[in-house]
């Protein structure tokens, strides 16, 4: 594994603005970033995959624990959103994508940082603009990415015949290109689809079903929107009876909660890919992160490091943590890298991976592209 400083291709923004990512500078800073890129050899790879599929066994293993200890109350989950749990993981209700957030150096075994279960984003990045930056650059080199035929094939395997309604916030254009990306995989599986925004979902009181902006009956929708957010509107209280299913399902609320990361510590105490995790301060003296059990992109993570404290600001203080052993990331000339190991359809399917200049990685962390040979 090495950082290889190179200089970017001309013309870089245009190039993938017409490949579908907009948002490439953010605050007038590059977030897609080619002046450097990431090399691995073929063995590193093989093991980042076999990491991947390993943890997502022991994840499904885990919430099947939860389930039947009944340890939601330890995870924060409001009753009123355990049936619908319950019932999705009963049903077996398909899981499209997700990512696991790894610390990695090349020399020691990949070790979980987190699972960003249910609305991961920065896929359109991994999937398609490294490839195209690997073809332009590193045209006789591989990249760990297939994410782009298995989603389209993950699609087809779902058996779905109605259509699929695509939805987000407005106003997030990470977000909305993520959805479109999701939405054109989608559309290239054989799927008619229809997209529209969080807040024109209507519900239609009389028949209890949710309903398009043009009154037409959403049966099944994937939504790049927290399932803890939704289970706590108005509108998400009308899913125990409403006739919709949702991508992705209930049940990702377990894999997204970061009190899984205590719980599958103490499952699998000692495992090779976990670092020791609690919901108690415990051992933890030193070198340790507290991070809320729902927070996102970094905020309020706080890095306890040789006596020093960091802390990232954000919405989510005051909330329930986890406490973390402080991951040994490596670092390459200042730069932190975090390996986003990609599942589809329940299979490691490629990598993206980002960086900062401090451990903690944000929504404004650079995204570098890698190859292997």
């Amino acid at each position: 594994m090495q950082r290889i400083s190179r200089p970017p291709r001309i013309n870089w923004q245009q190039t993938v603005e017409s490949q579908g990512m907009v948002y490439h500078t953010i605050d007038d800073e590059p977030y897609w970033d080619e002046t450097a890129c990431y090399q691995f050899d073929s063995a590193e790879i093989d093991l980042l995959e076999d990491a991947t599929n390993e943890l997502q066994e022991r994840c499904i293993e885990a919430a099947q624990h939860v389930i039947d200890k009944d340890l939601f109350d330890k995870l924060q989950i409001p009753p009123h959103a355990v049936p619908l749990i319950v019932d999705a993981w009963e049903k077996d209700e398909p899981s499209l994508y997700g990512r696991f957030d790894l610390a990695y150096d090349g020399h020691t075994p990949p070790k979980l940082l987190e699972y960003n279960a249910d609305t991961p984003t920065s896929l359109l990045e991994a999937s398609v603009i490294q490839w195209f930056w690997l073809k332009d650059l590193y045209p006789d080199a591989d990249q760990f990415n297939s994410i782009h035929e298995r989603l389209i094939e993950a699609w087809k395997g779902m058996g779905i015949t109605s259509t699929v309604h695509f939805s987000c916030v407005a106003d997030a254009p990470e977000d909305f290109g993520n959805l479109e990306y999701l939405r054109d995989t989608a559309i290239q599986a054989g799927l008619t689809t229809s997209q529209l925004f969080m807040n024109d979902i209507g519900f239609e009181e009389v028949e209890g079903r949710y309903v398009d902006l043009d009154d037409r009956p959403i049966d099944l929708m994937f939504k790049l929107y927290p399932w803890e957010w939704l289970v706590n509107e108005y509108f998400g209280r009308k899913l125990a009876t409403a006739r919709m299913r949702l991508i992705e399902p209930a049940w990702k609320m377990l894999l997204s909660n970061k009190g899984l990361l205590a719980i599958m510590w103490e499952l699998f105490e000692g495992h090779d890919n976990l670092l020791r995790a609690g919901f108690e301060a415990g051992p933890f003296r030193d070198n340790y992160v507290t991070k809320p059990l729902l927070s996102r992109e970094g905020e309020n993570v706080t890095v306890h490091r040789n006596g020093q404290v960091h802390e990232v600001e954000g919405s989510y203080g005051g909330k329930a943590l986890v406490y973390q052993q402080l991951a040994a990331i490596p670092c390459f000339d200042g730069n932190y890298p975090v390996i986003g190991s990609w599942i589809v359809a329940g299979e490691s399917a490629g990598i993206g991976i980002r960086e900062d200049r401090q451990l903690v990685t944000t929504n404004a962390s650079r995204f570098l592209p890698h190859y292997f040979t």
